[in-house]
């Protein structure tokens, strides 16, 4: 990751307030939240495994971010992510992927999937249904959203392709599987 997209991405998480107290606050939220997306990107699939990834590259963070205490334990991570406003959060998460989205190129698949046992008859919640916009060539998840129960996948695309893009779809976005890139922008 190069200085200045690091520093692209410390500018815009900066905006997601930090809501712990200041004398328990051993590592800045930036750089716990910086930590946490990279361990995600490269494999990591929870707090524990986050902490490790962060823990077996230590020197090459502890060059690019303020770690006076070292890599947060995998406790800090979830309390930090526990306490942190969702809202905000994804609202600088977007900002970040419309920004990488513009060095996308290629194809981008939009595919919609139901989750196994990720209903609840007890409770008369129904299975869980996703849209996702998929980077084919760069093999990333641009954007995801939950949709009504098996809702035409156009529609939720077309809803992706705008958070994607910051306005509205272009026209002619009618393919239910893949999209050039062009069209997108």
């Amino acid at each position: 990751m190069e200085e200045i997209e690091l520093r692209d991405l410390e500018t815009i998480f900066a905006q997601v307030e930090d809501p712990r107290v200041e004398r328990t606050k051993l590592h800045r939220l930036r750089d716990s939240i910086i930590l946490a997306i990279c361990g995600v990107i490269c494999g990591a699939e929870g707090w524990v495994e986050i902490e490790e990834f962060g823990k077996a590259k230590e020197a090459w963070f502890t060059e690019l971010l303020d770690l006076p205490n070292g890599i947060p334990s995998h406790d800090t991570f979830g309390r930090v992510f526990a306490c942190i406003d969702p809202k905000q959060f994804e609202a600088s998460f977007f900002q970040w992927v419309q920004g990488i989205s513009k060095t996308v190129k290629g194809v981008i698949a939009i595919d919609g999937k139901t989750l196994r046992r990720s209903h609840d008859h007890a409770a008369g919640k129904k299975a869980l249904h996703l849209v996702s916009a998929w980077a084919v060539e760069n093999r990333l998840v641009l954007a995801q959203v939950a949709t009504e129960e098996k809702s035409n996948e156009i529609t939720s695309s077309r809803m992706r392709v705008t958070l994607l893009q910051g306005s509205s779809p272009r026209r002619g976005l009618n393919c239910t599987s893949m999209y050039p890139m062009t069209s997108l922008r």
